[in-house]
């Protein structure tokens, strides 16, 4: 890991692209990474350099290179998901989940600034108040329910870690879901040395019970906090210490159950606005045997999704998981009238099969790419990119990825080189898990247009942070 990235530069312009991959390729970050890449120049189809392209790599999120395409694709930029606020006869209001992931603070379309002051993280849910206030609505006969029957009550898919539930990365899978399904715990040190924490929730929805065993200490410079979630319960175990006088902690937890979070959110919001609920706040879900239960009455309020050029743009720019989730379900839904991952990842062979790309060449279990069992060939990604820079989305897919050195996952890569320009003519979207790095996109090569490209790393020791810089000069070799 010692050639400088303008030694990198001086290999390009010495001698070919081969040549220079492979120089660089004595520098590989550990002897025994398994190492994938495969690079297309588009104009003529050519190879221009590939080693182990057929091999199957875990991607990590790459995946969502795949599923934001069939979205895509099959959906069409301007697609939209609706919400809806429904008084059912029997007196319940029920909040009808559309797959709609934009229920949050989030700005669309996508901006690389973080907007200050943070926005309201329940803005959405507020707003659906205000209708049914607008609507007459000052008593709720019944109860206030989350419905998510859109898609079948499955929120895991196969080999996703329980690690991976408790936080945001593998927050639950719903057709209603607000806040991307989590709720950040605040923790405060206390006055005095000795004494436990105090914690509060953001937003304020106390929908976990929290067993706090956080002491403040002095002394000390850092917050040490560790979090559990016990199996089958809301219930919250914090412990660990927090420095005397020093700044909040913060710890993000996932939802267990995202249509009865945004119940009580609901509910929560209409008792605010004096409404007086004689029910409670449930959750409508269904198993994949079951039909939906029909939901009747009147809609008092509906709110649409961005296009879903904007959701797929969040997707790929942050490696946002859940929403990539969501709408691996939702082309199904549209697609194969059922809603459920299994029939997603059906639409998504067919597909893929229809541009070429071989059933051999790809195996996967989710839509994120946090499924340890995914695994993709660098052919078949710079098969995709192929075909997604000639089809009739390519402008919108284009905008879709993360650009060097400027915004998304990519906005601190690609950039520390003398040629800051050259990190900008890189389009790219990244992957990571603890046994895996991914860098997949395009380049536009000063002397052969643009390349299409896929680096894959495997199975690596070094520390992740050097095979990201490794795989980062490969990326920038391509732009000359």
């Amino acid at each position: 890991m010692t050639v400088p990235l303008w030694v990198a530069g001086q290999c390009v312009t010495a001698a070919d692209l081969p040549h220079a991959i492979d120089g660089l390729m004595e520098a590989s970050p550990g002897a025994r990474a398994s190492v994938g890449i495969h690079v297309v120049e588009l104009k003529t189809g050519s190879v221009l350099y590939s080693r182990n392209a057929d091999r199957l790599f875990l991607p990590a999120s790459n995946m969502k290179l795949f599923t934001a395409a069939l979205a895509l694709e099959r959906l069409g930029s301007d697609y939209r998901m609706t919400t809806r606020l429904v008084r059912a006869p029997s007196g319940d209001l029920i909040l009808v989940g559309g797959g709609d992931p934009s229920l949050s603070g989030r700005t669309y379309p996508y901006q690389k600034d973080t907007p200050a002051p943070r926005p309201n993280p329940l803005q959405a849910v507020e707003e659906f108040a205000d209708q049914a206030i607008a609507a007459g609505i000052m008593r709720v006969d019944g109860d206030i329910v989350g419905d998510d029957q859109l898609y079948p009550w499955a929120p895991y898919p196969p080999s996703w870690t329980e690690d991976d539930m408790i936080g945001e990365d593998g927050a639950p899978v719903s057709a209603l879901t607000v806040n991307d399904n989590v709720i950040t715990l605040a923790i405060h040190p206390a006055a005095r040395a000795g004494d436990l924490a105090t914690v509060s929730f953001e937003p304020a929805i106390e929908y976990y019970a929290v067993d706090n065993r956080v002491l403040t200490v002095a002394g000390e410079r850092e917050a040490r906090i560790r979090l559990s979630r016990l199996p089958g319960s809301r219930q919250l175990l914090l412990w660990g210490s927090i420095p005397l006088g020093g700044a909040t902690a913060r710890e993000t937890v996932a939802v267990d159950d995202p249509a009865l979070f945004a119940a009580c959110a609901l509910y929560d919001a209409l008792a605010r606005r004096g409404v007086a609920i004689r029910g409670r706040p449930l959750a409508l879900h269904r198993s994949i045997s079951e039909d939906p239960w029909p939901v009747e009455g009147a809609v008092i309020a509906t709110r649409m999704s961005p296009p879903m050029v904007e959701v797929l743009q969040v997707i790929e720019k942050v490696s946002q998981n859940l929403h990539a989730e969501l709408m691996l379900r939702e082309v199904a839904h549209v697609t194969r009238n059922s809603g459920t991952r299994e029939s997603g990842l059906q639409e998504l062979a067919a597909w893929l099969s229809s541009i070429g790309i071989k059933t051999e060449e790809w195996r996967a279990e989710d839509g994120s790419g946090l499924s340890r069992n995914d695994e993709i060939s660098p052919r078949a990604v710079t098969r995709l990119l192929s075909h997604m820079a000639a089809s009739k989305n390519g402008a919108a897919w284009l905008s879709l990825l993360p650009v060097g050195g400027e915004d998304g996952t990519l906005a601190n890569r690609l950039c520390c080189v003398s040629d800051a320009n050259a990190a900008k003519q890189i389009r790219a979207k990244t992957g990571s898990l603890t046994r895996a790095v991914a860098l997949s996109g395009y380049a536009d090569s000063r002397t052969r247009g643009r390349l299409a490209f896929s680096i894959l790393v495997n199975n690596f020791s070094a520390p992740q942070a050097e095979v990201r810089a490794w795989v980062d000069k490969i990326a920038l070799a391509l732009v000359e």
